[in-house]
């Protein structure tokens, strides 16, 4: 066999896919979707939700076609409504006009992303200016920056610039610290958003603790443990392959930070809201496809790209091992009597 045709047998072998394992759904996006089908279950619809409930364009519109209607604010729903708050938190503020407007609310807030809540909380009664290491915009870290009290002069579209007054900084890059300047450098902390990559985070902690050298850490790492667990499992499969497939929508964090970890292992990666977006071109010259999932994605997502990569050639579907997530987060006590209340 000459050179010409080694090539071209190699080239029509078929790249195997290996799925990163955990993948898709955590227990708070499990929990989420669960107090919106409830919900639904027992008012009935309409049920108002304020912003994306989880970051998934395929739960979104499915949770919509039973019903749900999604708002960026609460003046959209009308008085006496019920309403649920997303999945990643939302601001004092939000809280205080929902009551005022007399809604029924439902709180779907990750419970790790209320730690970090009850940590700002803490960190204020304590005197204690505080640092959020997190994304500008992204309703996680406005629900978390607007943990600090406000003013009735204050601008609700805006927590994280009403906070900075208030002693709490946002900052997403070693750079946003090296231009930081706070008021009392010995009584400074630290928070992060939950979905952060480990590694960017981790090179934002260091640049604050050597200009801030007294800056107190939170008790325990902000960065969730389905983050965390599904991050490390991307950098374990992207080793042996050399291609990256990420499924997740275009506005999830932690979707997107799993393409990031796969790129800078140095292998080509790209994140897909569905099958739909694969091109054929990404397989060629591919021995091995890796295949991951945000924690916003459901598994049904993921089996539609394998059948889809399947189709354009690949072959040999083979899942890693990987970290057995048992954790569980329970309802809100009061949809639960709800609920009970209707039987």
């Amino acid at each position: 066999m000459n050179s010409s045709q080694q090539v071209e047998t190699k080239a029509e072998i078929s790249p195997e896919i290996v799925l990163a394992n955990p993948r898709g759904f955590c227990a708070g996006v499990d929990r989420a979707i669960i107090i919106v089908e409830q919900a639904l279950e027992k008012f009935g619809a309409p049920i108002y939700v304020r912003n994306e409930v989880v970051h998934n364009k395929f739960v979104v519109d499915g949770l919509r076609a039973k019903g749900a209607i999604f708002v960026n604010e609460l003046d959209k729903i009308p008085a006496g409504s019920t309403v649920i708050f997303s999945a990643h938190g939302v601001s004092k503020a939000v809280r205080k006009e929902a009551e005022a407007r007399g809604l029924t609310a439902f709180d779907a807030t990750c419970p790790l992303v209320t730690k970090v809540h009850i940590e700002v909380a803490k960190m204020r009664q304590a005197g204690m200016e505080i640092v959020m290491i997190g994304h500008k915009g992204h309703p996680e870290v406005e629900g978390t920056m607007g943990q600090v009290e406000r003013g009735q002069e204050d601008n609700d579209d805006h927590p994280e610039e009403d906070a900075i007054s208030l002693g709490m900084y946002l900052v997403e890059t070693p750079e946003d610290v090296q231009n930081l300047t706070v008021k009392n450098a010995e009584k400074l902390a630290f928070v992060t958003q939950t979905t952060l990559s480990m590694d960017d985070a981790a090179l934002v902690i260091d640049a604050l603790k050597s200009k801030f050298p007294l800056i107190q850490a939170p008790k325990s790492d902000d960065i969730c443990y389905a983050t965390q667990n599904r991050q490390d499992a991307v950098k374990i499969m992207a080793k042996d392959c050399d291609l990256v497939i990420v499924v997740g929508s275009p506005n999830s964090s932690n979707s997107n930070r799993l393409r990031e970890v796969a790129h800078n292992q140095g292998v080509e990666a790209y994140m897909v809201d569905n099958a739909s977006y694969l091109k054929a071109e990404w397989l060629i010259g591919k021995k091995k496809i890796g295949v991951s999932a945000g924690a916003s994605a459901p598994e049904i997502l993921v089996k539609e790209v394998i059948t889809k990569l399947e189709s354009l050639g690949a072959a040999n579907v083979t899942e890693l091992q990987g970290v057995i997530e048992s954790v569980v987060f329970q309802l809100p006590k009061n949809l639960v009597n709800a609920a009970s209340s209707a039987k």
